[in-house]
């Protein structure tokens, strides 16, 4: 009974191609808003977490807000590694705008002024040269690790170590080229990193406002943040407000609470198309049933049940529906296809989210089928024969 309702219920459909397709096209547009929503946001909240992994959970950041005297030193900050077993690595950093220029060439770049540490703690890895070393700090040495896009601007290659640079009238000799950033710092491919101590010379700044901080390991981060907390409270008279501690994996936990709050949303706008979908499919189920008034009498008259009748207008009903469902779920692969070649990122569909399209699909098939099929049920047969 069930195989010859699908039968009948393809039939009917078949019988009526465009009526069918714009009757599914509410489905099909429902189902791709959510689809590709839902992909893009998950697909982007991918590739910014695992920026952000890539650092390590085991980062936090310092920023000094205090004006006071109690001015925090580049000794002072490389000393905490030193006064607790908790702290594995620190690097001060101090970033500014400014031009560089090589020949007629000129390029704004962020300069950044840091120590040795830096490498590692910022996850830096490095194309041609070295990075900056202690010897370079300690002595203010003017050398230079270059972004690929300050490479590539002002001299059109990156193979450009013993080459000078020269940064707002300063002249600086190029140690190292960084690969391309993957970093979640901001990037460093339009970044000058030159020694905290020349940066603090350029830039007329003595004391520390920012700097990072390892873990010793990833189990050592609280008692990390809370040994960097004591140490600045002491620093600066028990002010809270003199600093700020950033935790990298607060960061990632209010960062995902975020994300499930905006995909939820958004799921929740797509999941109105389908359900203006699912009026349009109970419209076009009460037209068919009107139209299909003899059929249903004739039906009866030789036997066929209230059951039967509920069942084949319900499956055809679901048809449309599920049939909608799978063609939006086509049209979201290809758009999500053509948006990751462009993006060069993965937007792709995960299997909870099929899931839930179809499963949705089918919610609204049965629920906005369910009213016309209960209707074509209770039609009286000898009333049914008698209508045009």
């Amino acid at each position: 009974m069930i195989l010859q309702s699908f039968r009948m219920a393809f039939s009917s459909i078949l019988s009526n191609k465009m009526r069918s397709f714009l009757t599914m096209l509410g489905i099909i547009i429902g189902v791709v808003a959510v689809v590709v929503l839902v992909s893009l946001v998950n697909g982007a909240t991918n590739s910014v977490t695992s920026q952000i992994q890539g650092l390590g959970s085991d980062l936090l950041t310092v920023n000094i807000t205090s004006k006071g005297n109690n001015s925090l030193t580049m000794g002072e900050v490389e000393k905490l590694a030193d006064d607790y077993d908790s702290i594995g690595a620190t690097a001060p950093s101090m970033t500014q705008n400014a031009t560089a220029k090589h020949g007629t060439n000129t390029y704004s770049a962020t300069v950044q002024g840091t120590t040795a540490g830096y490498e590692s703690i910022g996850g830096l890895n490095l194309q041609y040269g070295r990075f900056l070393k202690t010897p370079d700090i300690a002595d203010s040495s003017a050398v230079a690790v270059v972004g690929v896009d300050v490479a590539d601007e002002l001299f059109g290659t990156r193979q450009i170590i013993g080459q000078s640079i020269s940064v707002n009238g300063r002249s600086f000799l190029v140690v190292g080229v960084l690969n391309e950033s993957t970093s979640a710092f901001g990037g460093s491919d339009g970044k000058i990193i030159i020694p905290y101590t020349l940066a603090q010379r350029i830039f007329k700044q003595s004391d520390v406002t920012s700097f990072y901080v390892t873990a010793k390991d990833s189990d050592s981060v609280d008692a990390a943040q809370t040994d960097l907390t004591t140490a600045m409270m002491r620093k600066f008279n028990q002010d809270a407000d003199a600093f700020s501690i950033t935790n990298q994996a607060a960061i990632l936990s209010t960062m995902d609470s975020v994300i499930s709050t905006m995909t939820l949303l958004l799921g929740g706008i797509a999941g109105i198309s389908l359900l203006v979908g699912g009026i349009g499919i109970m419209n076009i189920m009460l037209v068919s049933v009107a139209e299909r008034t003899r059929e249903i009498g004739i039906r009866k008259a030789i036997g066929a049940g209230r059951r039967r009748i509920l069942s084949q207008f319900l499956i055809e009903s679901l048809v449309i529906s599920v049939l909608g469902g799978f063609i939006g779920i086509l049209v979201s692969w290809g758009i999500l296809a053509i948006v990751s070649t462009i993006a060069s990122m993965n937007f792709a569909m995960t299997g909870g989210v099929i899931a839930l399209a179809v499963g949705f699909c089918m919610f609204v098939g049965v629920v906005f089928g369910l009213y016309p099929a209960s209707k074509a049920s209770k039609l009286q047969p000898i009333q049914a024969l008698r209508m045009d």
